[in-house]
């Protein structure tokens, strides 16, 4: 997303991610766009088997403009840099299949999962209707070096904004950003085909009062909602929410049909609508949150 003007003093950057905001000084709320950088670097492309245009469908596509209005207004706003064909940053560090990776040390032992075995793991290796993405294994450095200088950087910065504003407001909400492709609809179930989904790993990540306002949020805007189905959420969601300490995590996809155009690869006429839901939704997640708990530390 293009920053200029004001912003450019709100804006702290790392390889990593670049952060807009100050933690804590726009309320309880942090919202985090983990899936639509867009640097392939040289290195990256070379060893790929695709061109660049199939490894942006592992993109949420132009999320980062969806933010563009919680910027504005001074929420904390955290935003991955690097392209999920990179690394993914809704893995554990540990989800890989070791078979993909070259040189590895004797050692070395992968978390297999259904996203690995569907080859989404940490470092994605397939799509189902194109294959495999790249032209050889993955040495063990590389992906030692990914882990070290993008995927821990941003969890360590996402997990310091959210411990520092449960500090000054007692309480804090992440809200994790995403985008999915349009769902197909079962025959006869059209109607009920929900184009945003909540997930908080069924009430693992957040108490249910604050998913279910997030619902009621996006229900008054006539758009078709569900929670936890089919996405519930992944890594970040429990690695970061712990609602027992105080520190909530909820995850929103957006069907990318309603901000892009019908390519699924440019900004559409629905942004400004989906940009304001995102800011009703912030607003009420705040008023929600300011009677919850009591500030822990003063500024």
């Amino acid at each position: 997303m293009a920053v200029a003007g004001p912003l450019e003093t709100r804006m702290a950057g790392h390889e990593a991610y670049v952060a807009f905001g100050r933690a804590g000084a726009h309320g309880p709320l942090v919202f985090a766009v983990p899936h639509a950088g867009g640097i392939y670097s040289s290195a990256l492309m070379e060893r790929a088997r695709v061109p660049q245009e199939v490894l942006a469908r592992l993109e949420d596509r132009l999320a980062d403009h969806l933010v563009a209005d919680l910027i504005a207004q001074g929420h904390h706003v955290l935003i991955a840099r690097q392209p999920r064909a990179l690394i993914d940053l809704n893995r554990d560090e540990r989800e890989f299949d070791p078979r993909a990776i070259s040189s590895p040390p004797w050692n070395l032992r992968g978390q297999t999962s259904a996203k690995v075995r569907g080859g989404l793991g940490l470092i994605p290796e397939r799509l189902a209707t194109i294959g495999n993405l790249w032209r050889a294994p993955l040495p063990y450095e590389t992906l030692r070096t990914r882990i070290e200088r993008i995927h821990r950087p941003y969890h360590t910065a996402l997990a310091q904004t959210l411990e520092e504003t449960r500090r000054r407001h007692g309480v804090a909400l992440l809200v994790d950003v995403h985008s999915m492709p349009p769902l197909r609809p079962a025959p006869g179930f059209e109607d009920a085909l929900p184009r945003v989904v909540i997930g908080d790993r069924f009430g693992r990540s957040a108490v249910d009062r604050l998913t279910d306002l997030c619902a009621d949020v996006v229900r008054r805007q006539q758009i078709p909602v569900a929670i936890n189905s089919p996405y519930s959420g992944n890594h970040i969601l429990e690695r970061h929410g712990r609602p027992g300490a105080g520190v909530h995590a909820i995850q929103i996809e957006f069907d990318r049909t309603l901000y892009l155009e019908s390519d699924l690869m440019t900004l559409g006429a629905g942004l400004a609508c989906v940009q304001h839901l995102l800011a009703d939704l912030a607003l009420a997640l705040g008023q929600e949150l300011a009677g919850s708990a009591h500030p822990l530390a003063a500024e």
